[in-house]
């Protein structure tokens, strides 16, 4: 918003009484802010879109701190940034070509990723990063749970990530799943062929408003994301290309189903 205006950091900060690194972890998601400081920045922003106004000072609310704050100190920023990312998106779309999406995982089956981390995770980070990943996905559960599309292809159901129980478990899982109202499950057959963002693990997370929409990249090093107009556009048409060429939802399961009787 203020780089929309044409501000500097200086000028910001100036409105707030802060100094401008303050303002820049503000800016950052790192200091925590106040519904009264959006509204100033927002009016000197000359910014008119109340939609867009009230989505951030919904998210600034001290009173609506989120669960992921307790893991603050003992887990990377980048899993609670997610965490926090997925609880105020206002629908979610991810596509998955090595493992199941994490809002979707069983306990074992998380805990054998985690154990496959280079260098080796101490078992107490382990199930930590566990019990996190399975507490993310209350936003299916909530009073109003979000809705959520998952683009798998075939290989990630194939791979055994815990021994071949573990995975049937988890296949079964994924169909069990897939029948909620909020929850829509659509499988990339290997016979598709080559498609866009091959060897990448994507979320799309649409915001409450379009300035809030976000995609959040998996890499080695951690998540990466990005809001960048061009980006969201070319990750859109990534979404609408696997919605597309993915199996139907009956499709998908059937197709699941037959993977976890092999097992």
């Amino acid at each position: 918003m203020r780089l929309a205006a044409g501000q500097t950091t200086e000028y910001a900060a100036g409105l707030l009484g802060l100094d401008r690194t303050k303002v820049s972890n503000m800016e950052a998601g790192v200091r925590a802010t106040s519904p009264e400081r959006i509204r100033i920045l927002a009016s000197n922003y000359e910014c008119a879109d109340e939609r867009y106004i009230e989505a951030l000072v919904a998210m600034a609310d001290v009173r609506k701190r989120g669960w992921w704050q307790q893991y603050r100190g003992s887990l990377p920023q980048g899993l609670l940034d997610v965490a926090e990312l997925e609880w105020f998106a206002a629908r979610l779309r991810s596509y998955q070509t090595v493992h199941v999406p994490g809002l979707l995982q069983l306990g074992e089956y998380a805990r054998a990723i985690f154990a496959a981390a280079l260098p080796p995770l101490p078992g107490s980070e382990v199930e930590l990063r566990v019990v996190h990943r399975l507490r993310r996905q209350q936003v299916l559960d909530r009073e109003d749970p979000i809705e959520y599309v998952a683009y798998v292809h075939e290989w990630a159901l194939r791979m055994q990530f815990g021994g071949r129980r573990v995975m049937r478990e988890q296949l079964h899982h994924l169909c069990q799943t897939s029948e909620r109202d909020n929850v829509e499950l659509r499988v990339l057959p290997v016979e598709a062929g080559a498609f866009p963002g091959a060897g990448h693990a994507v979320l799309y997370a649409h915001g409450t408003v379009p300035q809030l929409d976000t995609v959040q990249l998996d890499s080695a090093h951690g998540g990466e994301f990005t809001h960048s107009e061009a980006q969201l556009a070319k990750y859109q048409a990534h979404m609408d290309w696997w919605q597309t060429q993915t199996l139907s939802s009956k499709d998908s399961r059937d197709l699941i189903h037959s993977i976890a009787r092999q097992l």
